[in-house]
């Protein structure tokens, strides 16, 4: 596609031509916001999300201030189609946002005021389907540092909805290209183009990996490695791995989430702590991944195929991996790979294993997404007939979404859906919930995916939660299939969670539990483990708090596979060249 922000120029515009994003009559002392372009040379018309933002915060720029909890600043969001450098885009009292809802409510008072436009792109789907997207550019689909986004400057401004006022605002700013990260002598960086999702979404879709080698493996050029596959977000290099001590130098940053002081300079340090140990003489030599796959919805394809995001199971499995073994010596067979993560990693390393159990020889699957969604989080998707709401036989309670290690409620599942749905329609956030929804959902009729709940309301659609089911819930389709699966996944299953998890996915944990302590012919045979009033992510080690055990999957679950193998592998295996 050509580049539309190429030839941005000087911000010029006739108010007279101002239009409007919400179609609403207004009066002459109605408060609204007017975002303009500035003038550009053969621009195309854009299509995209409109954002405005509004902050008391003067800490750092209102985009980077939206979350979902308490603390979050204020976003509205509307769709805008055929934008063009001669027209404003308006809005109005009646736009709506999160976590105020409308604008007509924001109290009186002096704000910083910043507008930020996130570009989508139209895909000719193979499924007939045309969709308009926002391709990721390289941040991992992050609206607020994608490049070629367009943002104005953050502007003090007076509000008083009582008065109104029309503010202009001129998305002058572009967010500019990201560098590609340096191959190094120990981690390298690939891409491949993928023809599953080329062909899937239209155009060329790419893979990538960062891939950690093992010490020595130029000086063995016989040697050939085990595969150790980690999942998660999107990685913008290697993971956990510094090649020099801290640097106590850097003033220290206070760590909000585990109240501890420095701890950039704990993460440094126990990333280097890691690289003297993965080239020390006792560690199992194997190659170790960590994938990048962004695409139109997300950060992270959560590795399956999807009729929404496409065959992304397939490409990784079948294509990516399979080209790195290649390129650098792996065995290249299912017995000498294995996947661990947490989180969405975490049910990534679960699901692949069950949906490919002959390709991965042991999942480790820490503070995994919902993997039964009689759990999806504090929603029963079966039974449940509204997300947010618990209702009673004269009231109703909002339905809690995120808890800290006490049980203090900080944000809910509608506030969190809120949010996303001022940050993109039809799934397009961006967002955890929408990603969900956009890879386990049937495809609608207007080529986006069927909503699981409506997303005003939070009515759930029975009809989708049943396709959900039957697709991508893990406990149901091991418990559905485990006559077939039970032989190709004994002693490969090992989950791990806090029973004080933030997203209270320790529910859906201990319902999968009960489903493997019952299997027979075979037993599971493998492992689940509770942290006692850990939080989100916690990942099996009883002798370190999240903070510092977080930091640790490589240098835990590499060993901990290489033992477990040894029982699993085929006859005739090598198990000893790459144990040098």
């Amino acid at each position: 596609m050509k580049n539309p922000f190429r030839h941005i120029g000087l911000f010029s515009i006739l108010l007279g031509l101002l239009g409007t994003a919400c179609n609403s009559e207004q009066s002459q002392d109605s408060l609204t916001f007017t975002m303009v372009l500035p003038d550009t040379v053969e621009q195309e018309k854009l299509d995209g999300r409109l954002l405005l933002l509004i902050s008391k915060d003067d800490s750092q720029e209102p985009r980077f201030q939206i979350g979902d909890g308490l603390n979050s600043q204020q976003v509205f969001g509307v769709d805008v189609e055929a934008w063009g450098n001669a027209e404003g885009r308006t809005f109005d009292v009646n736009s709506s946002g999160y976590p105020v809802e409308k604008l007509h409510d924001i109290p009186a008072g002096e704000y910083w005021v910043q507008a930020l436009f996130h570009v989508y792109e139209t895909f000719e789907r193979i499924d007939g389907h045309t969709v308009k997207m926002p391709m990721d550019r390289g941040e991992g689909q992050q609206w607020n540092k994608a490049p070629g986004n367009l943002y104005s400057k953050p502007k003090k401004i007076k509000i008083d909805p009582e008065n109104g006022g029309n503010f202009i605002l001129s998305l002058d700013q572009v967010i500019p290209p990201i560098p590609e990260p340096e191959d190094t002598e120990y981690v390298k960086h690939i891409k491949i183009k993928s023809k599953l999702l080329s062909d899937f979404w239209g155009r060329d879709m790419y893979l990538g990996a960062h891939v950690l080698l093992p010490h020595g493996w130029a000086d063995h050029p016989e040697v050939k490695y085990p595969l150790a596959i980690m999942h998660g977000h999107f990685p913008s290099d290697f993971g956990g791995w510094r090649t020099e001590p801290a640097d106590t130098s850097e003033p220290c940053v206070y760590s909000e989430r585990f109240k501890m002081d420095c701890y950039n300079h704990i993460v440094q340090q126990e990333a280097y702590d890691f690289y003297k140990i993965w080239t020390g003489p006792d560690f199992p030599r194997v190659i170790a991944i960590e994938i990048q796959h962004a695409n139109p919805f997300y950060d992270d394809s959560y590795a399956v195929n999807s009729a929404n995001v496409g065959p992304y199971g397939d490409a990784i499995t079948k294509e990516l991996i399979p080209y790195i073994e290649a390129q650098y010596r792996g065995i290249g067979e299912g017995w000498a790979r294995f996947t661990y993560g947490g989180s969405t990693g975490g049910w990534e390393a679960l699901a692949v294993q069950t949906f490919y159990p002959d390709e991965y020889n042991g999942c480790y699957a820490a503070c995994p997404d919902p993997i039964d969604f009689r759990a999806y989080c504090l929603v029963n998707l079966y039974e449940d007939k509204n997300a947010y709401y618990l209702d009673g036989a004269f009231g109703k309670l909002l339905r809690p979404g995120h808890r800290d290690y006490l049980g203090n409620v900080q944000s809910t599942v509608k506030g969190q859906n809120y949010m996303e749905l001022a940050l993109g329609s039809k799934s397009r956030s961006g967002g955890q919930w929408d990603i969900w929804e956009a890879v386990y959902s049937p495809v609608g009729e207007d080529g986006y995916p069927k909503p699981i709940w409506n997303k005003i309301t939070g009515e759930i659609d029975a009809e989708v939660a049943n396709y959900w089911k039957e697709n991508y819930d893990l406990a149901y389709i091991l418990k559905r299939d485990w006559e077939k699966l039970g032989q190709k996944l004994e002693g490969k299953i090992h989950i791990y969670c806090g029973d004080m998890d933030n997203y209270y996915l320790n529910n859906a944990v201990y319902l999968m539990e009960d489903f493997l302590k019952e299997t027979t012919n075979p037993h599971y045979n493998g492992e689940v483990d509770y942290g006692d009033r850990a939080e989100h992510c916690w990942n099996g080690d009883h002798t370190q708090p999240n903070a510092i055990s977080r930091l640790r999957y490589h240098r835990m679950f590499i060993p901990k596979w290489t033992e477990e193998v040894k029982n699993r592998a085929p006859q005739g295996a090598d198990l000893v060249s790459w144990r040098y």
